[in-house]
């Protein structure tokens, strides 16, 4: 078994530019032992969100509040669910589409038919 050499110190930086182009061209492995290394946890710790404006039809957006209504849940998070949902079904469905032109196609293999003079005679 090998022993692993002491860490390299990393360097300080300036700024975050830095150290930013430091770590674009430089590994980690030297300056960390990862065999040490802990799942890190942020409990509270929340998605970014951005504020957008969405006109809907009065129609659309009623039918969004009783779903929502009867579901017991405020109707802007169920349209994130429903938007959540919709683009995983997007994204996966032009995943499998590229998956499937990707494969090789099967050649068919024409059956010549006979000519017509000869199906007469045969018959």
């Amino acid at each position: 078994m090998t022993k692993r050499a002491t860490p390299k110190a990393v360097p300080t930086f300036r700024s975050e530019a830095e150290e930013r182009t430091f770590w674009e061209t430089h590994d980690t492995p030297p300056f960390v032992d990862w065999g040490k290394a802990r799942m890190a946890v942020f409990p509270n710790l929340k998605p970014s969100t951005e504020t957008i404006s969405l006109r809907l039809p009065a129609a659309l957006l009623a039918e969004l509040k009783a779903l929502a209504n009867k579901r017991d849940v405020p109707y802007q998070s169920l349209l994130k669910v429903f938007l959540a949902e919709r683009v995983d079904r997007e994204t996966h469905a032009v995943n499998v589409s590229l998956a499937m032109s990707r494969q090789p196609r099967k050649r068919r293999r024409r059956t010549r038919k006979p000519p017509a003079d000869r199906a007469r005679l045969r018959g």
